[in-house]
This record gives C-alpha cells, structure tokens and sequence, in this order.
C-alpha cells in the first residue's frame, strides 16, 4: 500500500510543470478567496463598512458580497482551467472510468453545490449570518443530512472531476491544495458562525 502512495506521489509531481507561471496564479486564486471572504466578513460582523456603503441595508451589502464571491469564483475556475492548459496530460484511468468517473464526480460535485445554495438561500450561502441575517432554524435537510460541509466537498470534487477528465496530474496537486485551503478556512469559519449564533441564542434567553 505504501508502495502504490509513493508511485502515486512520484507520478504526480514527475508530471507537473512547477515553472508554469499559471499553476502559480491559480494557487493564489484558490488561497485568496476563502481567506478574503473571511476576513471581509468579519470585518463586517464588527464595523459593518459594506453595510454602511448601502445605506445600512445589510441585506443589499449582503448580495453585493454574493456577486464579488461568485465573480471571483468564476475568475478561479476559469484561472483553474488555463493552468491545466499548460500542463501535461498522462492517462490517468482505464475506459471507459476515464469518461464516467469524472463525470460522476463532477454531477455529484454540482448537486451538493446546487443543493445546498438552494438550502440555505443566498443570504445564508454568501455570509449573510455576518451581517446580521441570520437563519431561524439550522438547515438538517438534504444535502447537510449528508454531509457537514456539503458545498466546500462539491466545490473540490468539481476540481477534481476536472483534472481526471483532462488527464492532469497537476489537477489532482491542486485539488488537493484546494482541500487543504478549505480545511484550513473551515477552522476559522465554523467557530466563529457558531459563536454568533450562540450569542443571538443567550440575548434571546435573557430579553424571555
């Protein structure tokens, strides 16, 4: 087993192209959204500066943030995209699993992407619980009755359909990267949702 890691491994990185200015670029991508998005809105938790800018409307400031998120999202994918561009291709999987693998990935990916927007609306998708709108009941229903972070594994099986679909081996170096930016953006994330919920339930509690 350990055998079969290591040529994995070796495989992997003997078929990247580390000097590619792209792959560079599309890891900055990667690393910059999660982490800006965090930082933007717990600024916005605490001075509400979006907020302000709509006449404090938090639900305006709210939607706007929704569009820089789902701009930059596109921007990344499409960075995503031209980085595999520029790397080599080996035959990753056997056929006919190198066509339905990665199409399955990538459905499965968009339906709990799909799914769990839908779920939470786009206040409660685009960090709306850091303006103050907040959610009346947790969302247990499909896909979160499935997984915790539905969104974050759709996202990253959706890299990962891409990679197998174009043969990258780089693809898969990246998606897991991808992975590691989310885990990592989930430690400072989940916390801090439930502290303001946790706060909203004690102020509810003391004004009973």
């Amino acid at each position: 087993m350990a055998t079969k890691m290591n040529e994995l491994v070796s495989m992997l990185l003997t078929n990247t192209a580390f000097d590619k200015k792209s792959l560079l670029i599309v890891l900055a991508s990667i690393t910059f959204n999660p982490t800006a998005w965090n930082f933007v809105a717990r600024n916005e938790y605490h001075n509400k500066t979006i907020t302000r800018l709509f006449n404090n409307n938090p639900r305006y400031g709210c939607y706007f943030l929704a569009i820089l998120i789902f701009s930059f999202g596109i921007l990344r994918d499409s960075l995503y995209h031209q980085a595999l561009a520029d790397q080599p291709s080996v035959p990753l999987l056997p056929e006919p699993y190198a066509t339905y693998v990665p199409v399955v990935l990538f459905s499965l990916g968009q339906l709990f992407v799909i799914t769990s927007t839908w779920a939470l609306g786009i206040t409660g998708t685009f960090l709306g619980d850091y303006f103050g709108i907040l959610m009346d009941h947790r969302v247990t229903g499909f896909p979160f009755n499935v997984l915790e972070n539905p969104m974050y594994v759709g996202s990253t099986l959706c890299f990962l359909a891409t990679a197998l679909w174009y043969e990258k081996p780089a693809g898969i170096l990246i998606t897991l990267y991808v992975w590691a930016v989310y885990t990592i953006a989930l430690r400072f994330e989940g916390p801090f949702t439930t502290m303001i919920y946790t706060k909203r339930a004690n102020q509810a509690k003391k004004s009973s």
